[in-house]
């Protein structure tokens, strides 16, 4: 199994560096850069994509909880795994309303950790094994896409798409010749994609990676793609998408 990367979210320092020394005693485990708010455990979750976070439920500002299903609404793909970490056991409804991995007491038992870290290792590998099996079908089928439009199946290759947006109660489908209006939602249409070059630049738009022009910076943190087609179409990409967006190229 790859490294796993672990975030921690704790603001009393003794605890953080506990946490910290018992992570690094696992010879599988990265350990990504601490954060002691709720908002900052956001940005670096952003910046890092670890595959786990222990998150302490009541922290200054935004509680754990509250920064857990937010980190959640902005991921992209597959959402990290939550360790939830509290002197306070009354927390624990709460933190598994939002299908935490485990939730560890304060302080810290070292055997009890040990059972928290083998739950992590086999999510992670069901979640590896569930990931590359819907990689192999993509590929599989990904040389066609068949497009119900009401009236006929559109038959289209993935390339051929520059973007998709909702449109009344229809989804059009851009591409290099046509568009198309499909039933089907956005969703659906992402489903069918995956693993392919499209992102989601805003809870509207779908985007194919290979036919960005540019992208210019708008406002409050959001920036605008350009398209190759024709049109030089402009898409938004909204604050929480336009982190994961640099980070993709970036990487």
């Amino acid at each position: 199994m790859k490294s796993i990367h672990a975030m921690i979210a704790e603001d009393e320092q003794l605890a953080r560096e506990e946490l910290i020394y018992l992570l690094k005693r696992e010879q599988d485990v990265t350990t990504c850069p601490s954060a002691e708010t709720g908002e900052q455990l956001i940005e670096l979750y952003l910046a890092h994509e670890p595959d786990v976070i222990f998150l302490d439920v009541q922290m200054p500002g935004m509680p754990g909880v509250e920064a857990a299903r937010r980190i959640t609404e902005l991921t992209y793909n597959q959402s990290p795994l939550f360790v939830f970490t509290t002197a306070y056991d009354e927390y624990a409804i709460d933190a598994f309303e939002i299908d935490a991995t485990d939730y560890l007491l304060k302080p810290y038992d070292d055997t009890r950790f040990q059972k928290t870290m083998n739950r992590v290792r086999k999510q992670l590998t069901q979640m590896d094994g569930k990931d590359n099996q819907q990689s192999r079908q993509t590929q599989a089928h990904a040389v066609k896409l068949l497009v119900d439009d009401g009236d006929r199946m559109a038959v289209l290759s993935p390339n051929s798409i520059y973007y998709a947006v909702p449109s009344k109660r229809m989804l059009e489908i851009h591409t290099k010749d046509e568009v198309i209006e499909s039933r089907m939602t956005l969703q659906e249409l992402e489903d069918k994609l995956h693993g392919l070059a499209f992102f989601r630049t805003h809870r509207s738009y779908l985007v194919n990676l290979n036919y960005i022009r540019e992208i210019t910076p708008w406002f409050n943190g959001t920036c605008n793609i350009t398209l190759q087609d024709k049109h030089h179409t402009t898409i938004p990409v909204s604050r929480s998408a336009r982190k994961i967006l640099f980070n993709h190229f970036n990487t």
